[in-house]
């Protein structure tokens, strides 16, 4: 089955990541409320159960549970969220069938560490899409490597109808380039920020990427800046903005964007399931990035 109108799914995709109480268990109270934030913040869409969201250390019930909470507190949100982790192809296909009763507009399908086989990665994603009616976005998930896939299997991909996009994680102009050249209806998204701008301006349709998470307004502020208004040297602003954004997360992320979000009045930790030690160093220095960007109008 085809997918129709496939520029509405064009824009935006702010990640979400997961709040998580100081024993490592999901706060789902706190990420309910950072959920409704986000979805102030306006994004096309909200994205659970995605990198940032620490998806690789989630159990099956978890990543159900999150896209659930997600959904029910995005606000009309339309929501993405990543549906093929497990291990076996019977478990991708159960999580796929689970997933998308979770009430998502679409599913995500990660490369599966298929990346350096066309062939494969193709009848792959295509025998997996069988198995859902929804809209399907790739994602070059890094977890899960070889990830990176060629201009020429994602060509395959777009001629079935099947898949709306891919969140190109190459982060290099020429590889994305090759995607672009082929998107046709689709929407090849970018993921690393200092192409942005440059990416935008060569065909990309929109954006998925770490910042999002804790500065998703000043994307569809850049968004709306290049695209509907057509003022450029307004997107380029912004987006110099967003430059500075992503320089502050850098280090520690998911951490340091946790911390950003708390600051910004979001009731989370700053806990991960990985490494979450923030330097007093460091904290100062986000919190100094943070009252600059108050005081400059760049985040609320």
């Amino acid at each position: 089955m085809k997918i129709e109108n496939m520029e509405k799914y064009r824009g935006v995709y702010a990640l979400l990541l997961t709040a998580f109480n100081d024993d490592k268990s999901i706060d789902y109270d706190g990420y309910a409320a950072y959920v409704e934030w986000q979805a102030a913040n306006k994004p096309h869409y909200l994205f659970p159960v995605c990198g940032s969201s620490e998806m690789a250390s989630l159990t099956l019930d978890e990543r159900i549970k999150v896209a659930e909470t997600a959904v029910k507190h995005s606000n009309g949100v339309p929501c993405f969220a990543t549906a093929n982790l497990e291990p076996s192809w019977h478990a991708q296909i159960e999580e796929v069938k689970r997933m998308e009763q979770t009430g998502v507009e679409g599913l995500v399908f990660v490369t599966k560490g298929y990346g350096d086989n066309d062939d494969r990665v193709v009848t792959y994603l295509n025998e997996l899409a069988e198995y859902s009616t929804l809209p399907i976005l790739l994602y070059e998930f890094p977890g899960c490597q070889p990830h990176l896939i060629t201009g020429k299997a994602y060509a395959e991909l777009v001629k079935t109808g099947r898949f709306i996009g891919i969140k190109d994680t190459t982060c290099t102009m020429p590889l994305i380039k090759d995607k672009i050249d082929v998107q046709g209806d689709t929407a090849v998204m970018q993921a690393n920020i200092p192409y942005l701008l440059e990416a935008y301006e060569a065909g990309a349709r929109g954006v998925v990427a770490t910042p999002t998470s804790c500065g998703a307004g000043l994307f569809r502020k850049m968004y709306d800046e290049f695209f509907v208004d057509k003022d450029y040297e307004a997107a380029k602003k912004t987006y110099e903005h967003i430059i500075l954004l992503d320089q502050c997360i850098d280090s520690g992320f998911m951490a340091s964007a946790k911390y950003l979000c708390q600051l910004q009045g979001v009731p989370m930790t700053y806990v991960t399931r990985g490494n979450h030690n923030l330097a007093p160093s460091r904290l100062k220095s986000i919190r100094t990035f943070y009252d600059y960007a108050k005081s400059n109008g760049i985040l609320k």
